[in-house]
């Protein structure tokens, strides 16, 4: 595929001056990345086998970087050490979008046990697709992110505190070409670095706010595609950054607007055909039982890995009736109220989950999806009945929670997460969510500014 390298491809480029640096990078809890750059003749010469060294808070900080108390993985009593990034060699590609640059996406590796990090995103990911392939499955997926771009550089948002942004379009423009050609500068570079990069592209349309879009990217096998979407999410901010413009990746990023969604598409595979097809009914649908029993577990264990889906206090602002985010549990037939939205037929039928923002880490909704739909296949979990028409206006269902703080209770105490991703890791990212919340709520925000300061 074009902008991947082997190691020889590589070579030939450091020897033609043409790649100079190799960025070895892994994702935090967030999901975004964090390495080294490498001179590139090293790489070739030590790094490609010997990988590289970073410490280990990484996976205990929060998002300004500072080392947070109360991890057992890693803290200061016992040293901050060191682990192994280990470079998988099958992500190696060129990144169009930076100068004479390749980019590598490692696995983390315990210095001492030699095995793998298991709280890292990468490795909880691996480990569900491990469950998939000894079920005689293997699993295809595409995320779908949506953002906003405005014509403010990151350095001027930060210095206006985020407000008063000027958003790269002035009224609503989904799948509007006029108003989406005024955006090409940027978009139709971003498609051009990441089909370069390998990272193939499908198409992009503006999206139902101001200067709000979505670039798709193809579908991929699970893994891949959740490396594909963590390089998309670089690219987008890089390439902004070079043009003095920015892009966001909230899943609100302010109450009047419409949030951002990342839906998720699934489906399972077993000797090259697609396990969900079949001739059973379900509604208007036709499909196995493996699409049946997936289908059911998937939305059954929404309420256990929902941090998974929705991380951080921004999220839950996402979820409003009749906005496009779903509020409910609930699947339908190519239904966009609904929390899963079935599509296609055949060789093509998937499942979409519109739950999950665009500020989800892949590798942990995708874990959360296969852990959820897999337990549905061994235990034969029945979905709901396809429920037919508007669902926002369908109270009885059950709701998404309002709140990060809401949600952290039964994913903590959630035995099929214990089971799914094992004990230790439910509670690190308990801790994790745990302690980004009270982050939130120790914050004086501009809301409080605005009704208390001079009325109360």
């Amino acid at each position: 595929m074009k902008g991947l390298l082997t190691l020889q491809e590589l070579q030939e480029n450091i020897a033609h001056e043409t790649i100079e640096t190799v960025i070895l990078a892994f994702t935090d809890h967030y999901g975004r990345l964090v390495g080294k750059r490498f001179d590139a003749e090293f790489f070739a010469e030590q790094a490609t086998t010997a990988g590289t060294h970073g410490c280990d808070y990484l996976l205990t900080t929060d998002m300004e970087m500072e080392p947070v108390p109360g991890y057992t993985f890693a803290n200061w009593e016992l040293g901050y050490g060191d682990f192994h990034l280990v470079p998988d060699l099958n992500t190696l590609r060129i990144a169009d979008w930076l100068e004479k640059t390749a980019v590598v996406l490692c696995d983390l590796v315990d210095d001492k046990t030699h095995t793998p990090v298991a709280e890292a995103p990468r490795s909880i990911l691996r480990r569900q697709l491990e469950q998939v392939n000894a079920m005689g499955f293997s699993s295809m997926a595409a995320s779908e992110l949506e953002y906003y771009v405005f014509e403010n550089s990151y350095r001027e948002a930060f210095a206006q505190h985020y407000h008063d942004l000027q958003p790269v379009g002035w009224y609503l423009e989904d799948y509007h070409i006029l108003q989406g050609t005024r955006t090409e500068f940027f978009t139709a570079a971003a498609r051009r670095h990441l089909r370069n990069s390998g990272i193939p592209v499908e198409n992009s349309k503006g999206e139902w706010g101001l200067g709000q879009h979505e670039l798709n990217v193809r579908y991929a096998e699970t893994l891949d595609m959740a490396d594909r979407h963590v390089l998309f999410k670089q690219c987008l901010k890089e390439l902004a950054d070079s043009m003095e413009i920015s892009v966001t990746f909230m899943a609100k990023f302010a109450a009047d607007r419409a949030g951002s969604s990342c839906h998720l598409h699934l489906s399972l595979w077993q000797n090259g055909k697609n396990a969900f097809a079949g001739d059973k009914a379900f509604g208007p649908v036709q499909g196995s039982d493996v699409f049946r029993w997936f289908l059911g577990g998937w939305i059954a264990h929404v309420p256990d890995v929902m941090p998974f889906y929705a991380p951080t206090v921004n999220s839950y602002k996402r979820f409003v009736d009749a906005s496009w985010a779903p509020t409910r549990l609930a699947w339908s037939y190519d239904n966009r109220t609904a929390g899963f939205r079935v599509v296609g037929k055949g060789e093509s039928l998937r499942i979409e989950c519109r739950i999950p923002g665009a500020d989800c880490n892949p590798y942990l909704a995708f874990a959360a999806a296969l852990a959820s739909g897999l337990d549905g296949v061994k235990n034969k979990i029945e979905p709901p009945e396809c429920f037919v028409g508007d669902i926002y206006a369908a109270k009885h269902l059950p709701r998404v929670p309002y709140s990060l703080e809401e949600a952290i209770g039964p994913f903590e105490a959630s035995d099929f997460c214990k089971n799914a991703f094992g004990k230790n890791v439910v509670a690190h990212y308990a801790h994790f969510f745990k302690k980004e919340n009270e982050a939130y709520k120790l914050a004086v925000t501009d809301w409080e500014r605005r009704r208390y300061f001079e009325r109360i």
